[in-house]
């Protein structure tokens, strides 16, 4: 045995040998066929190499945030010394995109806070910042807890290539590195992410077909151009083809890959960030959160504070002049650029709706502190994309739509730029809401194609609302509830308030005011809610301190702004207060229907007319009476809501009265009223023979019955029986499910008591009505419904099922009672079936 191992070491040892001479020489053929030796070079020493070796006098040099150096086809970052730690906000943005996928460019995709690092070795590292928790006490042991669960993502490892050095040679001051690898790759926080992706059925990076193509360095940003190519999801052939998420991007389906250029902004953040204001919810602003972990605090707060634009004095004197209340200018006014790609003749309303801002900035202490700029095209240090400028981007889309985003430093809240959206279709929208909503008022909104001064004034409104966004605002859904209805008919008021107090609600048109008003200001704007809304979002308190100093200043503003009703904010996030609705207008629905239902009456007529041209065919007329039967739809929605309303009102400790508070019961009483006449009676004046003959065959019985359908649905949806309940049981007096149900059935099957014959209409509405009874009998004990807490709640835990089946056996009796003196065939009929449907539910066995 001692022996085989030494033979074997022997073996081992004669191999070595040969192999380490191997690899210091080899042989060659020459061409002789000589065999030769050569010998190797010695590998290049790895590690950071002097730095005009690196930048050499070949490379093209940008100084910026970033010192970008290009060599060639490569381009390499100097980071300076003191970048290292300092926050910056990166947005990447679409510059151009595939036609067909819904996405445009100018349109942000990702946005992310990252900082640079020195690693371990001579590498610099990147890490992605996420905002969650914080702790202002840093020198306390609990900022320590606070960085053990807060550990920030490494998305970039780079190896220094050269170190700068300062005149001494002694210090470093920045550090050169290569990020191709990151910015023509696939990294996530530069690029789609995965939601993205799957939405435009991209697959794979193509590496291969994938490019730096421009870098650009500014002082305070620096702006990565970059191409992206994807290989996409070619679409399968199948007999049963399974729903898919996503579109098939037209030229992914004819070449298989598809090709993005992208823009990249790294903004530094400021590095004294800006003071936040604290969130109070009854101003509605747009908030940004993080739990906040203090050494003496009890348990973790969350603050919430507002998303605003920094706004300064320039300097003392002016912080004094306008604590005295003058006027005046700030340190950096806002600007909004206008995009080149806009057409020319819609600029100047565009930039109009911007500078509307200006009187809004004069309560709050600014004059000239926001303003619509046209973008200088032949600038070449200024970019669309570059995240210093904020723009209004023009985009060549079928999408009826516009938006109002911006970007804000997530530490304070504090707007860095935004790029509003503005798609080319939302003219024909606009179109279609004042046509529907103001042609029985306006003469001008009588036709196909409205001139260009009134579309102008209609895109002017939208651009003021976009901007409003931007500012920080979120959409006041209660503003229009400040005007009470007769008011919206009363020309004098209307000229010097306008329709809604605010223009960030959706309060579009005035379609309350009748012809014989003579009312011509049918448009939104600035209102009182908007001015207060700036002032306390911008005004600069000169003496105060600190956040909670300007939060008890900010306290005393609002209580007193609180007694009047027309400086009330209204969220759009209370799915049961009905004075908090999209497109409605006044302080009751049921009022503001029926007027707006008088003009959709007067309208409807003539909707061949003003939609006819000659060589055409009846896609225009289609659309338009789709849009008045939306209307129309609206209407019964917004009646709807007070059906098991409760009103919501924020209120603080040092306030009167309740937050919460029911509907009255005489209100939720008018609504079901309104709904019985004007939608349970069959509206057949939406029937209009001669435009139905043109459009759609299928647009009468069905047509109501959807109608119908939806609005019986919703008064009986669980939610709002629930609601219904809590509430009755509070107060006896309150509207209760027996007696909208009760209602209801007065309503609906109102045939029973006079004998009358039974249409079609109103036969299908019936079996609508005794079917959602029936499933609110909850027979398999599966039906469930949301309480006010939102948790679930069983039906079969509730009155309902007892409710439901009590109403039942009450129709049961008056159909059978309804029977003896109908004489109508099909009526009879119709009341013989429902009869058996209630028995089979009554009693399955």
């Amino acid at each position: 045995m001692l022996k085989k191992v030494t033979l074997l070491t022997t073996c081992f040892l004669f191999l070595f040998s040969v192999g380490s001479h191997a690899q210091r020489k080899s042989k060659k053929k020459n061409s002789k066929g000589t065999i030769t030796a050569t010998t190797k070079k010695p590998e290049e020493k790895k590690g950071p190499k002097p730095y005009d070796k690196v930048i050499d006098s070949t490379a093209i040099t940008q100084k910026g945030l970033i010192d970008v150096h290009k060599m060639d086809k490569k381009f390499l970052f100097e980071i300076s010394d003191s970048l290292i730690g300092k926050e910056i906000m990166t947005i990447t943005r679409y510059s151009k995109t595939p036609a067909g996928g819904g996405i445009f460019g100018g349109e942000e995709i990702n946005r992310q806070v990252v900082k640079f690092e020195r690693g371990l070795n001579d590498n610099i590292l990147l890490r992605s910042i996420t905002y969650v928790i914080m702790s202002p006490d840093e020198d306390k042991p609990i900022a320590r807890a606070v960085k053990n669960s807060n550990s920030d993502p490494i998305i970039g490892n780079y190896d220094i290539l050269a170190y700068k050095k300062d005149a001494s040679g002694k210090e470093n001051t920045g550090y050169v590195i290569d990020m191709n690898s990151t910015f023509d790759a696939d990294v996530q926080t530069f690029s789609l992410s995965p939601i993205n992706k799957q939405l435009l059925s991209i697959q794979s990076f193509q590496k291969d077909k994938s490019f730096i193509q421009d870098i650009k360095s500014f002082p305070i940003n620096t702006e990565i151009r970059s191409v992206k190519t994807f290989s996409t999801e070619q679409p399968r052939i199948s007999r049963t083809p399974s729903p898919k998420i996503g579109v098939d991007l037209p030229s992914g389906l004819d070449a298989g890959v598809v090709t993005l250029e992208l823009n990249t902004s790294m903004l530094l953040l400021p590095e004294k960030p800006m003071r936040k204001r604290l969130f109070d919810k009854r101003v509605g602003y747009f908030a940004n959160d993080y739990d906040v972990f203090k050494e003496e605090s009890l348990k973790a707060d969350r603050e919430v504070f507002a998303v605003r634009w920094k706004l300064e004095p320039k300097n003392e004197e002016d912080a004094q002049k306008q604590k005295n209340g003058e006027l005046i200018e700030p340190k950096k006014p806002i600007v909004y650029y206008i995009d080149p790609a806009t057409p020319d003749k819609w600029k100047p309303f565009i930039k109009q709706g911007i500078d509307d801002w200006k009187v809004a900035f004069e309560f709050a202490g600014w004059k000239n502190a926001i303003r619509g700029e046209y973008w200088p095209e032949n600038d070449p240090t200024m970019s669309l994309e570059d995240a210093r400028f904020s723009v209004l981007r023009y985009f060549a889309a079928d999408i009826p739509n516009a938006y109002g985003p911006n970007v804000h430093d997530p530490r304070t809240g504090e707007i860095l730029e935004s790029h509003i959206g503005w798609y080319h279709n939302v003219m024909s929208l606009l179109r279609d809401w004042y046509l529907v909503q103001t042609a029985a008022v306006d003469p001008r909104a009588r036709n196909k194609k409205f001139d260009d001064k009134l579309m102008g004034e209609l895109i002017r409104f939208v651009s003021s609302h976009e901007v409003g966004h931007t500012l920080g605002l979120r959409h006041n859904m209660g503003a229009s509830n400040a005007t009470p209805v007769e008011m919206l008919r009363n020309k004098e008021f209307i000229d010097k308030n306008g329709h809604t107090s605010s223009i960030m609600d959706y309060a579009r048109f005035n379609y309350v005011a009748q012809p014989e008003d003579n009312i011509t200001d049918l448009f939104p704007r600035i209102g009182d809610y908007d001015k207060w809304a700036i002032k306390w979002g911008y005004s600069y308190f000169k003496d105060a301190k600190s956040e909670e100093e300007e939060k008890a200043l900010l306290n005393t503003m609002t209580k007193e702004a609180y007694k009047n009703r027309r400086l009330w904010f209204g969220t759009e996030t209370s799915p049961y207060d009905p004075r908090y609705q999209t497109e409605d207008l006044g302080d009751n629905a049921m009022k503001a229907s029926e007027y707006g239902i008088k003009n959709l009456k007067r309208i409807l007529p003539n909707l061949i007319d003003w939609s006819k041209e000659d060589g055409e065919d009846y896609s225009e007329l289609e659309d338009l009476y789709g849009s008045l039967i939306g209307q129309f739809r609206r209407y019964m929605g917004h009646v709807t809501k007070n059906v098991g309303g409760i009103y919501e009102t924020p209120k603080t400790y040092d306030m009167e009265g309740a937050q919460y508070e029911v509907t009255p019961s005489t209100i939720q009483n008018d609504a079901v009223s309104f709904l019985n006449t004007q939608l349970f009676k069959t509206p057949k004046w939406l029937l209009d023979e001669n435009i139905l003959s043109k459009i759609n065959p299928d647009n009468g019985v069905e047509a109501i019955k959807n109608l119908q359908n939806n609005t019986l649905s919703s008064l009986l949806s669980g939610d709002r029986l629930i609601r219904l309940i809590e509430t009755s049981s509070v107060n006896k007096e309150n509207y209760s499910v027996d007696k909208l149900m009760t209602d209801l059935k007065k309503g609906i099957f109102s045939e029973l008591r006079s004998g009358t014959s039974i249409d079609v209409y109103r036969r299908n509405l019936q079996k609508l009505y005794v079917n959602e009874l029936i499933d609110a009998l909850d027979v398999d004990g599966k039906q469930t419904a949301r309480g006010l807490n939102r948790r679930s709640v069983k039906y079969s835990e509730t009155d309902i099922p007892s409710i439901a089946r009590g109403q039942l056996s009450e129709l049961k009796r008056e159909i059978k009672t309804a029977l003896t003196i109908t004489s109508d065939r099909l009526s009879k009929f119709h009341l013989q079936d429902v009869l058996a449907k209630i028995d089979a539910a009554l009693d399955p066995k």
